[in-house]
Protein backbone atom coordinates (compact mmCIF):
# COMPACT_ATOMS: atom_id res chain seq x y z
CA UNK A 1 0.00 0.00 0.00
CA UNK A 2 1.34 3.41 -0.99
CA UNK A 3 1.64 5.93 1.83
CA UNK A 4 2.28 9.64 1.99
CA UNK A 5 0.58 12.71 0.57
CA UNK A 6 -0.19 12.50 -3.16
CA UNK A 7 -2.15 15.45 -4.54
CA UNK A 8 -5.01 14.40 -6.80
CA UNK A 9 -7.80 16.84 -7.69
CA UNK A 10 -9.94 14.18 -9.36
CA UNK A 11 -12.18 13.63 -6.27
CA UNK A 12 -13.46 17.21 -6.66
CA UNK A 13 -15.11 16.11 -9.90
CA UNK A 14 -16.85 13.24 -8.11
CA UNK A 15 -19.84 13.51 -5.74
CA UNK A 16 -17.69 12.52 -2.74
CA UNK A 17 -15.41 15.54 -3.03
CA UNK A 18 -17.80 18.02 -4.61
CA UNK A 19 -20.44 17.71 -1.89
CA UNK A 20 -17.76 18.28 0.75
CA UNK A 21 -17.01 21.66 -0.85
CA UNK A 22 -20.73 22.46 -0.72
CA UNK A 23 -20.80 21.53 2.98
CA UNK A 24 -17.82 23.78 3.64
CA UNK A 25 -19.63 26.75 2.06
CA UNK A 26 -23.00 26.13 3.69
CA UNK A 27 -21.34 25.84 7.10
CA UNK A 28 -19.74 29.26 6.60
CA UNK A 29 -23.09 30.81 5.71
CA UNK A 30 -24.78 29.12 8.67
CA UNK A 31 -22.48 30.33 11.45
CA UNK A 32 -21.76 33.65 9.73
CA UNK A 33 -25.41 34.64 9.44
CA UNK A 34 -26.10 33.78 13.09
CA UNK A 35 -22.88 34.40 15.00
CA UNK A 36 -22.25 37.88 13.61
CA UNK A 37 -25.73 39.29 14.16
CA UNK A 38 -26.52 42.54 15.98
CA UNK A 39 -29.81 44.41 15.83
CA UNK A 40 -31.72 47.26 17.44
CA UNK A 41 -35.39 47.91 18.06
CA UNK A 42 -36.71 51.39 18.80
CA UNK A 43 -39.54 51.43 21.34
CA UNK A 44 -41.87 54.43 21.57
CA UNK A 45 -43.76 55.21 24.78
CA UNK A 46 -46.84 57.38 24.38
CA UNK A 47 -47.33 59.07 27.74
CA UNK A 48 -50.70 60.15 29.08
CA UNK A 49 -49.41 63.72 29.36
CA UNK A 50 -49.22 63.94 25.58
CA UNK A 51 -45.46 63.57 25.16
CA UNK A 52 -43.42 60.63 23.98
CA UNK A 53 -40.38 58.75 25.24
CA UNK A 54 -38.02 56.55 23.22
CA UNK A 55 -36.09 53.44 24.23
CA UNK A 56 -33.35 51.74 22.21
CA UNK A 57 -33.11 47.97 22.56
CA UNK A 58 -29.86 46.55 21.16
CA UNK A 59 -29.36 42.77 21.16
CA UNK A 60 -26.84 40.48 19.50
CA UNK A 61 -25.46 36.96 19.48
CA UNK A 62 -25.62 34.87 21.68
CA UNK A 63 -29.00 36.46 22.58
CA UNK A 64 -28.86 36.42 26.37
CA UNK A 65 -31.81 38.77 26.52
CA UNK A 66 -32.18 38.55 30.28
CA UNK A 67 -28.84 40.36 30.60
CA UNK A 68 -29.84 43.24 28.29
CA UNK A 69 -31.24 46.27 30.08
CA UNK A 70 -34.39 47.62 28.47
CA UNK A 71 -34.48 50.47 31.00
CA UNK A 72 -31.44 51.55 32.99
CA UNK A 73 -31.70 52.00 36.74
CA UNK A 74 -33.40 55.15 38.07
CA UNK A 75 -34.56 56.26 34.64
CA UNK A 76 -37.43 58.74 34.44
CA UNK A 77 -40.07 57.76 31.92
CA UNK A 78 -43.34 59.66 31.53
CA UNK A 79 -42.59 61.55 34.78
CA UNK A 80 -42.12 58.29 36.67
CA UNK A 81 -38.93 56.91 38.15
CA UNK A 82 -38.45 53.39 36.80
CA UNK A 83 -36.01 50.78 38.20
CA UNK A 84 -33.77 48.72 35.95
CA UNK A 85 -35.77 46.43 33.65
CA UNK A 86 -34.25 43.63 31.57
CA UNK A 87 -35.61 41.83 28.56
CA UNK A 88 -37.08 38.38 29.10
CA UNK A 89 -35.62 35.18 27.70
CA UNK A 90 -32.30 33.47 26.99
CA UNK A 91 -31.69 31.81 23.62
CA UNK A 92 -27.93 31.50 24.10
CA UNK A 93 -27.92 27.70 24.40
CA UNK A 94 -29.71 27.09 21.08
CA UNK A 95 -27.76 29.82 19.25
CA UNK A 96 -24.37 28.62 20.50
CA UNK A 97 -25.29 24.99 19.78
CA UNK A 98 -26.18 25.95 16.21
CA UNK A 99 -22.98 27.94 15.67
CA UNK A 100 -20.89 25.23 17.34
CA UNK A 101 -22.21 22.53 15.00
CA UNK A 102 -21.57 24.79 12.01
CA UNK A 103 -17.95 25.40 13.08
CA UNK A 104 -17.37 21.67 13.64
CA UNK A 105 -18.71 20.97 10.14
CA UNK A 106 -16.53 23.70 8.68
CA UNK A 107 -13.39 22.19 10.24
CA UNK A 108 -14.33 18.59 9.41
CA UNK A 109 -14.99 19.53 5.78
CA UNK A 110 -11.46 20.94 5.53
CA UNK A 111 -9.92 17.81 7.06
CA UNK A 112 -12.00 15.54 4.82
CA UNK A 113 -11.00 17.47 1.71
CA UNK A 114 -7.33 17.13 2.64
CA UNK A 115 -7.82 13.37 2.99
CA UNK A 116 -9.73 13.10 -0.29
CA UNK A 117 -7.23 15.15 -2.29
CA UNK A 118 -4.02 13.85 -0.76
CA UNK A 119 -4.66 10.45 0.78
CA UNK A 120 -7.43 8.94 -1.33
CA UNK A 121 -5.23 5.94 -2.13
CA UNK A 122 -5.03 5.15 1.59
CA UNK A 123 -8.70 6.02 2.16
CA UNK A 124 -9.95 3.46 -0.36
CA UNK A 125 -7.47 0.76 0.67
CA UNK A 126 -8.69 0.72 4.28
CA UNK A 127 -11.95 -0.31 5.88
CA UNK A 128 -11.64 2.16 8.75
CA UNK A 129 -11.55 5.37 6.69
CA UNK A 130 -14.87 5.04 4.82
CA UNK A 131 -16.68 3.57 7.86
CA UNK A 132 -15.45 6.36 10.14
CA UNK A 133 -16.39 8.94 7.51
CA UNK A 134 -19.86 7.45 7.13
CA UNK A 135 -20.52 7.25 10.88
CA UNK A 136 -19.40 10.81 11.51
CA UNK A 137 -21.29 12.17 8.51
CA UNK A 138 -24.52 10.48 9.61
CA UNK A 139 -24.05 11.81 13.16
CA UNK A 140 -23.51 15.35 11.86
CA UNK A 141 -26.66 15.12 9.75
CA UNK A 142 -28.59 14.25 12.91
CA UNK A 143 -26.94 17.15 14.77
CA UNK A 144 -28.08 19.54 12.04
CA UNK A 145 -31.65 18.36 12.53
CA UNK A 146 -31.48 18.92 16.29
CA UNK A 147 -29.61 22.23 16.31
CA UNK A 148 -31.64 23.75 13.44
CA UNK A 149 -34.91 22.89 15.17
CA UNK A 150 -33.63 24.24 18.49
CA UNK A 151 -32.38 27.46 16.91
CA UNK A 152 -35.64 27.97 14.98
CA UNK A 153 -37.48 27.85 18.32
CA UNK A 154 -34.87 30.09 19.96
CA UNK A 155 -35.16 32.64 17.15
CA UNK A 156 -38.92 32.74 17.58
CA UNK A 157 -38.40 33.41 21.29
CA UNK A 158 -36.10 36.33 20.42
CA UNK A 159 -38.73 37.77 18.05
CA UNK A 160 -41.46 37.42 20.68
CA UNK A 161 -39.38 39.01 23.46
CA UNK A 162 -38.32 42.00 21.33
CA UNK A 163 -41.69 42.58 19.66
CA UNK A 164 -44.41 44.96 20.80
CA UNK A 165 -46.26 42.36 22.86
CA UNK A 166 -43.09 41.18 24.57
CA UNK A 167 -41.86 44.70 25.36
CA UNK A 168 -45.29 45.72 26.65
CA UNK A 169 -45.46 42.75 29.03
CA UNK A 170 -41.93 43.50 30.23
CA UNK A 171 -42.75 47.15 30.95
CA UNK A 172 -45.30 46.43 33.65
CA UNK A 173 -45.57 50.09 34.66
CA UNK A 174 -47.05 50.99 31.27
CA UNK A 175 -50.20 49.00 32.04
CA UNK A 176 -50.66 50.62 35.44
CA UNK A 177 -50.14 54.22 34.31
CA UNK A 178 -51.94 54.15 30.98
CA UNK A 179 -48.75 54.45 28.93
CA UNK A 180 -48.98 52.94 25.45
CA UNK A 181 -45.94 51.04 24.22
CA UNK A 182 -45.09 50.16 20.63
CA UNK A 183 -42.00 49.03 18.72
CA UNK A 184 -41.83 51.60 15.94
CA UNK A 185 -38.60 50.45 14.30
CA UNK A 186 -37.79 46.73 14.14
CA UNK A 187 -34.33 45.26 13.74
CA UNK A 188 -33.79 43.47 10.43
CA UNK A 189 -33.76 39.76 11.27
CA UNK A 190 -33.44 38.58 7.69
CA UNK A 191 -29.97 37.15 8.26
CA UNK A 192 -31.25 35.17 11.26
CA UNK A 193 -34.04 33.73 9.13
CA UNK A 194 -31.44 32.83 6.52
CA UNK A 195 -29.37 31.04 9.17
CA UNK A 196 -32.33 28.74 9.94
CA UNK A 197 -32.76 28.02 6.22
CA UNK A 198 -29.07 27.15 5.91
CA UNK A 199 -29.38 24.92 8.96
CA UNK A 200 -32.01 22.75 7.29
CA UNK A 201 -30.14 22.96 3.98
CA UNK A 202 -27.10 21.53 5.76
CA UNK A 203 -29.29 18.71 7.07
CA UNK A 204 -30.27 17.77 3.52
CA UNK A 205 -26.72 18.06 2.19
CA UNK A 206 -25.14 16.02 4.99
CA UNK A 207 -27.85 13.34 4.76
CA UNK A 208 -27.14 13.02 1.04
CA UNK A 209 -23.42 12.92 1.75
CA UNK A 210 -23.96 10.06 4.21
CA UNK A 211 -25.41 7.97 1.38
CA UNK A 212 -22.54 8.87 -0.93
CA UNK A 213 -19.97 7.91 1.73
CA UNK A 214 -21.85 4.71 2.52
CA UNK A 215 -21.30 3.56 -1.07
CA UNK A 216 -17.55 3.79 -0.40
CA UNK A 217 -17.74 1.38 2.54
CA UNK A 218 -16.99 -2.34 2.40
CA UNK A 219 -20.57 -3.14 3.52
CA UNK A 220 -22.06 -1.61 0.39
CA UNK A 221 -19.47 -3.10 -1.96
CA UNK A 222 -19.95 -6.62 -0.53
CA UNK A 223 -23.73 -6.30 -0.80
CA UNK A 224 -23.43 -5.05 -4.39
CA UNK A 225 -21.03 -7.89 -5.30
CA UNK A 226 -23.33 -10.48 -3.77
CA UNK A 227 -26.29 -9.14 -5.72
CA UNK A 228 -24.27 -9.16 -8.94
CA UNK A 229 -23.14 -12.72 -8.26
CA UNK A 230 -26.68 -13.90 -7.57
CA UNK A 231 -27.89 -12.30 -10.79
CA UNK A 232 -25.11 -13.91 -12.81
CA UNK A 233 -25.84 -17.31 -11.24
CA UNK A 234 -29.48 -17.17 -12.24
CA UNK A 235 -28.51 -16.17 -15.77
CA UNK A 236 -26.16 -19.17 -16.13
CA UNK A 237 -28.65 -21.83 -15.00
CA UNK A 238 -28.99 -24.63 -17.55
CA UNK A 239 -32.61 -25.28 -18.60
CA UNK A 240 -33.94 -28.69 -17.64
CA UNK A 241 -34.17 -31.35 -20.35
CA UNK A 242 -37.65 -31.92 -21.82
Amino acid sequence: MMTGFRLNLAPLKEPLGFIKCVEWLTAIFAFGSCGGYSGRNIVSLFCSEGRNETLNVTFSYPFRLNLIALVEANTTLCNRSVPVIHLVGDSASSAQFFVGVAIICFLYSIVALIVYLGYMHMYKDSDFGPMFDFGLTAAIAFLWLVCSSAWAKGLQNVKDATGTAGITSTLAFSKESGVECEVTDFANMRTLNVSVVFGYLNLIVWAGNAWIVYKETRCHSQKYTAQQGAGAGRGQQVPAAI
